[in-house]
C-alpha cells in the first residue's frame, strides 16, 4: 500500500474514532491483499479480491475467523476510502457449522498455571484479568485510581473498553491483597502495570508471552486450549476466593 493511500486510510479511521487496535487490524488486512497481488489496492477488481480469500482459505488454510477479520478491513477500505460499492463477503463462505467447547481448567489447574509465573507484575496482571473478567486491552490500561478499594465500593473501573464504553467490574478482597503486595514493590505512577518505556503501559504482547511461558511449564494438556478463553471470557467471579491466596501485606491507606 502506497504511503499516500495508507495515510488517507489512517486519517479517515482516526477522524471517525476507530480504536487503535481496529486500525491496525484493518491496515493488516489491506496490506495482505496488496502483498498477495503486488498491486495497489484501489486498482484491484472484485474478482482479484475473491481470489485472495480463496487463497487464504484453501492454500494458507487460515481459520474462517481470521479471514472474517481481514474481510472487515478490506470492505471498510473500499467503501470509505475508494467510495466503491463492493460485495459484502468477497466470496467468503458463511461460518462453518459446529463449534467445539473449550477445555476448561479446574480451580487447582488455574492456580497452578498462574503460580508458574515468577514475575510479580505479570502474575498479578493475569490474576486481575481472570478474577475481574477483563480483556487484555482493558487490563493493561488500568490506572491506580481505577482500583476503588473502599469497603463500600470494591470495584474496578474500566475506561473506554470494548465499544469505547466505560464500565465497572468486581474487585475481590483476595485480588485486592495481591494488588497491595504488588503496589508496595513497584509503586506504579500513571499506569497500574507500566511498560519498559517511561509513561507507557505494559503491552499485550508481553502479557501473551507471560501466559504462554507459564503454559509451557504446565503439564496439563488442557492449558494450551484454555489460554484464549481464560483471557477473552469473563470467568465466574464468585469462586475466585478459593484460587488466590491472600497476601499478608496491604496498602497503608487503601482508597
Amino acid at each position: 500500500m502506497g504511503t499516500k493511500i495508507r495515510d488517507k486510510f489512517i486519517e479517515h479511521m482516526e477522524f471517525f474514532g476507530l480504536a487503535k487496535q481496529t486500525q491496525r487490524g484493518y491496515i493488516s488486512g489491506v496490506r495482505g491483499l496488496v502483498k498477495h497481488h503486488n498491486q495497489s489496492p484501489e486498482t484491484l477488481t472484485d474478482d482479484q479480491v475473491h481470489a485472495y480469500f480463496r487463497h487464504l482459505l484453501l492454500e494458507r488454510k487460515l481459520e474462517w475467523s481470521s479471514c472474517k477479520s481481514y474481510l472487515a478491513g478490506i470492505t471498510y477500505f473500499y467503501r470509505h476510502i475508494c467510495n466503491r460499492e463492493v460485495d459484502d463477503r468477497f466470496g467468503l463462505p458463511p461460518r462453518p457449522r459446529g463449534r467445539k467447547l473449550p477445555a476448561v481448567l479446574s480451580q487447582e489447574e488455574v492456580s497452578n498455571l498462574l503460580s508458574n509465573i515468577n514475575n510479580l507484575k505479570h502474575r498479578v496482571l493475569l490474576k486481575t484479568i481472570y478474577s475481574a473478567g477483563l480483556r487484555v486491552s482493558e487490563a493493561i490500561r488500568l490506572k491506580p485510581e481505577h482500583i476503588e478499594s473502599n469497603p463500600s465500593r470494591m470495584m474496578i473501573r474500566v475506561e473506554q473498553g470494548k465499544g469505547r464504553k466505560d464500565r465497572y467490574t468486581v474487585l475481590s478482597e483476595n485480588l485486592l491483597d495481591e494488588l497491595r503486595e504488588y503496589w508496595q514493590k513497584y509503586s506504579p505512577k500513571k499506569w497500574l502495570f507500566p511498560g519498559q518505556k517511561p509513561d507507557t503501559h505494559i503491552t499485550s504482547v508481553s502479557v501473551s508471552k507471560a501466559l504462554y511461558d507459564a503454559k509451557k511449564k504446565q503439564e496439563s494438556p488442557k492449558s494450551a486450549a484454555y489460554i484464549h478463553y481464560a483471557i477473552a471470557l469473563p470467568p465466574i467471579f464468585y469462586t475466585m476466593g478459593a484460587i488466590f491466596t491472600p497476601s499478608v501485606n496491604s496498602l497503608a491507606t487503601p482508597r
